[in-house]
């Protein structure tokens, strides 16, 4: 204790005399800060993570250090706009180590100094761009929505496809193939319908819609290769509750599992995966791509028992040479005997984790409050609740790195309305770091944005396709059926 109040006070002494103020008082708690990056763990390459003083709209001061490194920022009405500059060379130097963030205020008549906290710097970059969905909070409303990405290094964002290029349909569901952001797809409903798949400099418009199925493609997950895409078929509905903490339900009245065959254009399945006695969905291919992963529930009636449902984590054996499917379905998570609802499964790309979410019932637990990430270890199958990102309201939509130390997720842990993505670390102990909210340039931006982030998905790169030439795709382009293999 000792050593650290000599250090804040060297700090101090240092603030005072840079610009001659005199501190006052050496407080011993951390100042309350928005976003909370007190603690957190980043990776090398993130943006500068600007902040302000909760409250307080005053001259402040902060001094970033490690070791003999160090830099002082002033606050703009308690607000801190760090230099990219010089963040970015202290990150390189701290990395595996932590730097010390030590803030001075002005509280009336005298400045007080804060104790200092730490963010630790991991060694391992992150990917550098984030693609997500922006769309309005309810889902009910989708004539301005956008899929964009963000260089995480800076705070450049900017649009893979706009529905104002496209007839303001609904744009949803991108997915890229192990984080390759020139293999992706993406869907659009409505004015110009069918799904988007491109392959480098390839643009092809598919309409996934077969006799056999009961609906267009909808949840996908691309297999290692590129040689395939899983998806699910739903039959989906939306109901909005007047009174309950879960303002809008989403279910399902059927669904099923699919695998599409990108170079047959053709869909396979199996009765294990294609049933009216069970609800299958949000289907994930494993690294090796040897097993599909799937959530299934037993069919009850919709809407009255929508409530009742509740889904198991599952697994079955996929051969990618003949695309057969094994004959036995294996059960990671049973809802029945453990209580919860179980969605949207993530398998870390090094084969080791399984992310996933669990909640009360149903699977579209992005809506539900009480939905919580939960990481399985596939190695022993232990499974654990992630208690060090779970917070009090939803946290639910992930996706992992491509170095699989890090995993993106969305949660309204702020307000409870607008989802936001948070970003956190997994050590090669299996030890997840406090996460992070999506840096942004302006202090205050995420009390005045008024979108939601929609399936934050890491990306290696930036996507080189132009909106444009997609829009135009899917505008005068048929789209090439797509066939239900026998």
């Amino acid at each position: 204790m000792e050593r650290k109040n000599l250090y804040v006070l060297m700090l101090a002494a240092l603030l005072s005399c840079s610009d001659s103020v005199k501190v006052g008082r050496t407080l011993d708690e951390a100042p309350a800060i928005f976003p909370d990056y007190a603690g957190v763990v980043i990776p090398p390459n993130i943006a500068p993570l600007n902040f302000a003083l909760k409250d307080m709209d005053t001259d402040a001061r902060a001094v970033f250090s490690f070791e003999g490194q160090q830099f002082e920022v002033k606050g703009k009405k308690g607000s801190f706009v760090i230099p990219a500059s010089k963040w970015k060379k202290l990150l390189e130097s701290a990395a595996g180590n932590s730097i010390r963030v030590t803030v001075q205020a002005k509280q009336g008549n005298e400045w007080v100094a804060y104790a200092p906290f730490p963010i630790q710097v991991a060694r391992e970059k992150v990917d550098s761009y984030l693609a997500y969905r922006l769309i309005d909070p309810g889902y009910e409303l989708w004539n301005k929505m956008g899929i964009y990405q963000r260089n995480l290094e800076n705070y450049t964002q900017s649009a893979i496809i706009e529905n104002k290029m496209s007839g303001n349909n609904c744009v949803n569901c991108h997915s890229f193939c192990m984080q390759n952001p020139d293999k992706m797809l993406f869907h659009m409903r409505e004015t110009f319908p069918g799904t988007i798949l491109v392959d480098g400099g390839k643009i092809e418009k598919l309409n996934t819609k077969t006799k056999e199925t009961m609906s267009s493609l909808v949840y996908p997950s691309w297999h290692p290769s590129g040689k395939y895409v899983a998806f699910s078929v739903n039959a989906t509905k939306q109901a909005f509750h007047l009174n309950d903490k879960n303002r809008v339900e989403v279910y399902d009245e059927a669904s099923d599992v699919v695998v599409y065959d990108v170079q047959k254009h053709e869909i396979v399945t199996t009765s294990k995966i294609f049933s009216k006695d069970a609800y299958e969905t949000f289907p994930t291919f494993s690294p090796d791509g040897k097993t599909l992963y799937f959530c299934t529930a037993e069919a009850r009636p919709i809407p009255q028992e929508y409530s009742e449902i509740k889904y198991n984590l599952c697994s079955i054996s996929f051969d990618p040479e003949t695309r057969a499917f094994g004959s036995q379905v294996d059960t990671l998570y049973n809802a029945k005997s453990c209580g919860m609802s179980a969605s949207f499964p993530r398998v870390s790309p090094d084969g080791r984790y399984l992310l996933y979410t669990l909640s009360g019932y149903g699977n579209f637990s992005i809506w539900h409050k009480d939905a919580d990430l939960y990481l399985a270890d596939l190695s022993t199958g232990a499974s654990r609740p992630l208690t060090e990102v779970n917070s009090d309201d939803v946290d639910s939509y992930h996706s992992w790195s491509s170095n699989s130390r890090w995993f993106v997720f969305s949660s309204r842990r702020i307000d409870g309305l607008y989802t936001r993505p948070y970003i956190a670390y997994v050590g090669g102990d299996g030890k997840i770091g406090k996460p992070f909210l999506l840096p942004q340039k302006e202090t205050d931006f995420y009390h005045g944005f008024m979108k939601s982030f929609n399936i934050p998905e890491f990306i290696t790169g930036k996507v080189k396709v132009q909106g444009r030439a997609l829009a135009i795709k899917a505008k005068d382009d048929k789209g090439t059926d797509v066939r239900f293999a026998k």
